[in-house]
């Protein structure tokens, strides 16, 4: 299978006044097309820096990203962004903020603006998925904070997307409906085959929805372990207590603390 994403040495120095800050060392990664992979680390290690670079939204100081094979030389096309902040509208309905994913995609927005109908229906179908079809109509106020992070979550990947960035997009909710909605994710994932990326501190998270698991240094960011969670899916929270998945969650934190211990 050839990668949809390789970063070939791809490293980033910020220029901070007269002085520069390296926040990720050379890295050479591959992604396959229909993979869940996570990232970890501890805070300012360059987790949300290589998310911007596998976006294109920064460029990278050295080295080359390509996707299926064409360098990266700008903000990429074609990929669904969820963020630890929902940053829904407003103004805007439950439906019309998962609509914005058409209205601004590249591919879709001709024929959105010229009947957005078969749209609407897709937009319907996935929220009825994520159990908020009765929540069509409501603002983001009215919306519970796991509400609000299910429409981000629809709105990143509504389009169909082949790449889905996910930057602690769970994070700030409260343990039950962070669960809640790890099963959500995968369900999805598992349904729509799209490629992901998530950004996260929660070792659990991350070894409940990734088939793979890199773990980054304190800066500069380097990747210090490659973990392949070979645990079967669908997975379930009560699998989360078994020793196979407590054995990974325990090897990636040994992995971080002997780590920052050589530091």
């Amino acid at each position: 299978m050839n990668p949809l994403i390789e970063l070939d040495r791809v490293g980033m120095v910020f220029d901070i006044g007269a002085e520069k800050l390296r926040a990720l060392e050379p890295t050479d990664m591959a992604i396959d097309q229909g993979k869940f992979l996570a990232v970890v680390g501890p805070s300012g290690c360059g987790k949300s820096t290589l998310m911007r670079l596998l976006t294109g939204l920064t460029r990278a100081s050295e080295g080359e990203i390509r996707i299926e094979g064409n360098l990266l030389s700008g903000p990429a096309q074609d990929v669904g962004m969820a963020f630890q902040n929902a940053s829904l509208m407003p103004w805007r309905t439950t439906l019309d903020n998962v609509l914005v994913a058409f209205e601004v995609s590249p591919r879709h927005r001709r024929a959105y603006a010229k009947d957005s109908t078969p749209f609407v229906e897709q937009a319907e179908a996935l929220l009825a998925k994520v159990g908020l079809s009765k929540f069509r109509d409501r603002f983001p106020w009215e919306l519970s904070g796991g509400m609000q992070q299910r429409v981000n979550v629809c709105r990143s990947i509504v389009h169909a997307p082949r790449l889905v960035m996910l930057d602690e997009p769970f994070g700030a909710l409260d343990a039950f409906t962070r669960e809640a909605l790890w099963s959500v994710m995968q369900r999805l994932w598992i349904e729509r085959g799209f490629t992901a990326v998530l950004i996260t501190h929660d070792l659990r998270e991350a070894v409940y929805l990734s088939d793979e698991v890199m773990v980054m240094s304190p800066r500069p960011g380097r990747i210090i372990h490659r973990q392949v969670i070979d645990l079967p899916r669908p997975r379930t929270l009560e699998m989360t207590f078994s020793d196979a998945f407590q054995s990974h969650v325990h090897r990636l934190r040994e992995q971080i603390q002997t780590d920052q211990e050589m530091q």
